[in-house]
């Protein structure tokens, strides 16, 4: 018989005072046992002559000077052991804030049944005449903090509180200030997936790795770019939006891919001419390069046909062949450089692209400012699974980069900061890998370039 797995911890009504019955039974629970250990021979040998009745029928003891200091050092103690908890057990204590939490939520918004009962007076055969309320059910939820991701599932029973437990979300982000990563029912529950902490999760440049077709970014967050092609960025000036698209570049280097950079700007990327070939911010030149690059898929896709190998259903990895990736910087500020003949031309090579670039290995990334329905048209914009929105964007800007959503955007003041959504509709905070300060991207990209040669 398989045992069912384990859900985590159960959220009950009496965890609306959690932490503070944690920290007062755990003080009171380390002070009295510094008190027994101070005066156990004291507390062995009383001398009951020591000890007089008062007039009044209380007890009066002898308080030793000894007893006063004893006193003292266990509330020195005790305080210590809670700044060291606090200190080296900071998750423990924010995993019983977020359980005191998910069950005031509850107790709040009166999600639970109850029934009103006779209140006893002192005596108890007597009524008091009062009535109070007892929880007859409580919902079933479980909170479970694990590798980085926090687990809360709800019992789902068909009871007239199942639409809002059904729809959490925004109130379990802004609540437990975390990130939504996915939502899934299964067998009578629902299962929200959180990100705890979300920027302890960034990652150095040097851990952005792109192996057996995806690409890592942050510790639990990778592009899939053999599953969920072609990756879309925004951002507005000041984002990170550059520092992020050379870190894909150097990243993708570090494996056989075959790299085209477009900046019409000529500015950071257009750099990148001195150390590594097909770079071009010329109109001509970036035109010339997407109609290359369109040839280059359509011939692969003829040739994958006729090698000894291959099978329908593989893609080009299964045959050994290498990902090529167009990075085209600052997209929007081109297309309005074209006109009306050129551009059209240049949204069918693009849509052509998007639609059969994964089976061959020809991806997109495409950036912008803001990714404009008028040159993201026609399902074009559908089709760029994995999207990152960096920096401070208007509501309509996230409403175009992620279409109609709930989720509530903030911004904080951290450069490299912005929401991505990895290809399953769930938005979540996002973080750019770390760049060491003096991290020359020119030099270590040519060392790269020189080392495939």
């Amino acid at each position: 018989m398989q045992l069912s797995k384990y859900k985590g911890k159960r959220i009950r009504a009496s965890d609306k005072s959690l932490v503070f019955n944690f920290v007062a039974s755990t003080l009171i629970a380390i002070f009295s046992t510094m008190i027994l250990l101070l005066n156990v021979k004291q507390v062995l040998n009383i001398n009951l002559k020591n000890v007089s009745v008062l007039k009044s029928g209380t007890l009066q003891f002898n308080i030793t000077p000894y007893f006063v200091f004893s006193m003292i050092f266990a509330v020195v103690v005790s305080l210590l052991s809670a700044w060291l908890y606090y200190h080296f057990h900071y998750d423990r204590i924010k995993q019983l804030i977020h359980r005191q939490k998910l069950a005031r939520m509850i107790l709040e918004n009166k999600w639970y049944e109850a029934e009103q009962v006779q209140s006893n007076s002192f005596f108890k055969d007597i009524s008091s005449g009062k009535t109070k309320e007892r929880i007859t059910h409580f919902p079933k939820m479980y909170y479970k903090l694990k590798n980085g991701l926090i687990h809360i599932q709800v019992e789902i029973i068909l009871g007239k509180y199942q639409d809002q437990l059904l729809h959490l979300e925004k109130k379990l982000e802004s609540g437990l200030y975390c990130e939504l990563t996915d939502k899934e029912l299964k067998d009578s529950y629902v299962e929200y997936t959180l990100l705890y902490d979300t920027i302890a999760n960034r990652i150095s440049i040097e851990d952005v790795q792109a192996e057996h077709g995806k690409l890592r970014l942050m510790k639990n967050i990778y592009w899939e770019y053999d599953k969920l092609p072609h990756m879309l960025i925004a951002g507005g000036t000041g984002g990170g939006k550059s520092y992020f698209i050379l870190t894909l570049v150097e990243a993708l280097l570090n494996t056989n891919s075959i790299l085209y950079v477009l900046d019409p700007k000529n500015a950071d990327l257009a750099d990148l001419e001195a150390v590594m070939p097909n770079v071009y911010y010329k109109k001509d030149d970036m035109i010339a390069c997407i109609d290359n690059f369109y040839d280059g898929m359509m011939k692969r896709n003829e040739d994958m046909k006729q090698m000894e190998g291959y099978k329908t259903g593989e893609n080009y990895a299964y045959l050994g062949l290498s990902a090529n990736f167009l990075i085209f910087d600052e997209y929007v500020a081109f297309m309005e450089m074209l006109g009306s003949k050129e551009s059209t031309a240049v949204l069918n090579k693009l849509k052509q692209l998007v639609m059969l670039g994964r089976q061959s290995g020809y991806f997109l990334i495409l950036a912008c400012q803001r990714p404009d329905a008028k040159y993201l048209g026609d399902g074009i914009r559908d089709q760029f699974n994995f999207r990152v929105a960096l920096g401070r964007m208007s509501e309509m800007g996230y409403g175009m980069m992620f279409g109609e959503t709930d989720k509530d955007f903030f911004l904080k003041q951290i450069k490299g900061r912005g929401y991505v959504d990895t290809g399953t509709s769930v938005i979540s905070e996002f973080y750019t890998p770390l760049v060491p300060k003096g991290h020359n991207f020119l030099n270590e990209i040519d060392k790269l370039v020189v080392k495939t040669d």
